[in-house]
């Protein structure tokens, strides 16, 4: 609808000009009150969608990613001071958790859920007045995550490779419980994390004297430590970076320099009885920079090319697109109201909408811009003769 904010208010006043008061009492029941299920709403739209999407493509990769909402006040639920996205820097906001799943040109959120920090979590009288249900307890972002993931698994999805920034990847847990589900991952980390150099590992248990239970856990020395992402990128030969590009971008093709290593990562090793598993990390060095940029943990095959593992972790860049739409078209983040319920309901609406959109441009073929629109034309009747068309059995 045209109006540039999707709030109730606005769009009671577009659809009943004559009589808004009504109108606004209703929206505001179905969006603040109703006690309608947004799981099995999403789930309903995504039915739909999703079969749209697998029309041409198959799941490509399920994308966790956190959006803030910039928020005054203290009394809308979820606000408090953390960092925004939206405005590159901690402010007054309120940040909710999201799972996507994308093919290779389309992507929709099919899980969405507020984060509620630990000053909201713990304070009864908040939680009362905003109608925080009594399940809802505090979890990090990466426990909300693994929830979603978790569910879309239960429901069936069709499985991709999941990719997160470095506010997940960092989080051992989730990698560990990804590799658990066997899910494949291209996790980006931050360079501090730690990471034992190609071909090394924590030293082994020592051998026991013979007394008590033989000592299991792995061990480090003063000679014997890992080194961070960081340090090793450091240290890689100059033949090792590779410029791969990824994708066209608005005025030409997209483009860095990568490497990739086979690593254990360190984290917390002296308490397991086994090394971490080897996975790939990927490092990003752009030309025009002093040193790295970016590093990602991945999980994907020990055979997987670089081209490969760059393309995925770029991938990420889709549900920009999307964020982008839900807020400055679709209204995502015009909320006004303070409840647990109004805010996951708008975002349902929201995501809904969005997913109707996804539905409908699938519908045309890669060449619609030659004009070939892939629409489907009803059935001609089989008497049907169009006006001036020469009579079948007249004689020419």
């Amino acid at each position: 609808m045209p109006g540039e904010r999707k709030s109730v208010e606005p769009i009671a006043a577009r659809l009943a000009p004559d009589n808004v008061r009504r109108m606004h009492q209703s929206l505001h029941h179905l969006v603040a009150d109703a006690p309608w299920n947004d799981e099995a709403v999403l789930d309903r739209a995504l039915d739909t969608v999703l079969a749209s999407m697998l029309r041409q493509d198959p799941v490509m990769a399920w994308v966790i990613d956190d959006t803030g909402f910039p928020k005054k006040g203290q009394h809308s639920v979820g606000v408090a001071r953390q960092y925004c996205g939206q405005v590159g820097k901690q402010d007054n906001c309120r940040v909710a958790v999201s799972l996507s799943v994308t093919t290779g040109k389309a992507s929709m959120p099919i899980a969405f859920r507020l984060y509620l920090p630990e000053v909201w979590a713990n304070d009864e009288q908040r939680r009362e007045k905003a109608g925080v249900p009594a399940e809802i307890k505090f979890q990090t972002k990466p426990q909300i995550a693994l929830a979603e993931i978790e569910r879309a698994r239960e429901r069936g999805v069709p499985e991709g490779v999941v990719l997160a920034d470095a506010g997940y990847g960092n989080d051992t847990h989730f990698r560990e419980r990804l590799s658990e589900w066997k899910l494949s991952y291209v996790a980006g980390i931050q360079s501090g994390v730690t990471v034992w150099k190609p071909g090394e590992q924590p030293l082994p248990a020592p051998e026991g004297k013979g007394m008590g239970r033989p000592p299991k856990l792995l061990r480090r020395d003063a000679k014997h430590q890992p080194v961070t992402v960081r340090e090793l990128a450091l240290t890689l030969p100059s033949a090792a970076w590779k410029t791969v590009a990824w994708r066209q971008g608005v005025k030409k093709k997209l483009a860095s320099r990568f490497a990739t290593v086979r690593v254990r990562c360190a984290h917390r090793d002296y308490w397991r009885a086994e090394p971490h598993a080897e996975e790939w990390l990927l490092i990003e060095w752009p030309k025009d920079e002093r040193e790295p940029t970016k590093y990602w943990f991945s999980t994907l095959p020990a055979k997987t090319s670089l081209a490969a593992l760059v393309h995925l972790a770029k991938h990420r860049w889709i549900i920009e697109r999307d964020y982008e739409e839900l807020k400055q078209e679709l209204g995502l983040g015009h909320f006004e109201g303070r409840g647990w319920r109004g805010f996951h309901h708008h975002a349902t609406l929201c995501i809904v909408a969005y997913g109707f959109l996804v539905a409908e441009r699938t519908r045309f073929s890669p060449s619609a811009r030659a004009g070939q629109l892939d629409l489907r034309a009803p059935k001609v009747p089989p008497r049907f003769q169009p006006r001036g068309a020469a009579h079948p059995g007249r004689a020419a």
